[in-house]
């Protein structure tokens, strides 16, 4: 939550600094200026935001199926790997895109297969709703899973070994 309390902090004051300032008096009949649309600042923290929670299911991967709980900012839940996963949430998380994107439509992918592998990852992050899914069904979309192993296992192919989490 304090990660999350800095970075709306220094995008506040970097947005802020690039409005131009207003005259403290404007003359007799002129329209005031309004400074652009700030849509580029993250939404301001609230009470609600305390906690982020997301349920995660998996199904035929190398050992870890099932539908795990898990709990960041404090961080708790039946996830085998609640710590890392929520490093991992925070790091991929930035301003703009998400880390449960989806591979942009038109976007070049090798037709490389990664197993049948599939996740289903819903709840709230960073205050905002998750409905994502994933599979391995191509070189994008094994990037896009690897990308939140723990959150979702790895697999052989991405470790060189056959454990899950």
């Amino acid at each position: 939550m304090l990660h999350r309390l800095v970075l709306t902090a220094a995008a506040s004051v970097a947005a802020l600094s690039a409005v131009p300032s207003m005259p403290a008096v404007a003359q007799a009949g002129a329209v005031r200026a309004e400074p652009a649309s700030l849509s580029l600042m993250p939404p301001p923290a609230r009470g609600e935001d305390s906690g982020d929670r997301l349920t995660v299911t998996v199904h035929h991967t190398e050992g870890g199926d099932g539908t795990y709980e898990l709990r960041c900012h404090p961080g708790g839940g039946s996830h085998p790997d609640a710590g890392k996963a929520c490093a991992t949430l925070d790091r991929r998380t930035t301003w703009g895109k998400g880390p449960f994107a989806p591979v942009a439509p038109g976007t070049m992918c090798t037709m490389m297969y990664g197993g049948p592998a599939t996740a289903h990852v819903t709840g709230t992050w960073a205050g905002r709703p998750v409905d994502a899914r994933f599979d391995r069904a191509n070189g994008c979309q094994i990037a896009r899973w690897d990308a939140l192993v723990p959150l979702l296992p790895g697999s052989a192919h991405s470790r060189g070994t056959a454990r899950s989490w």
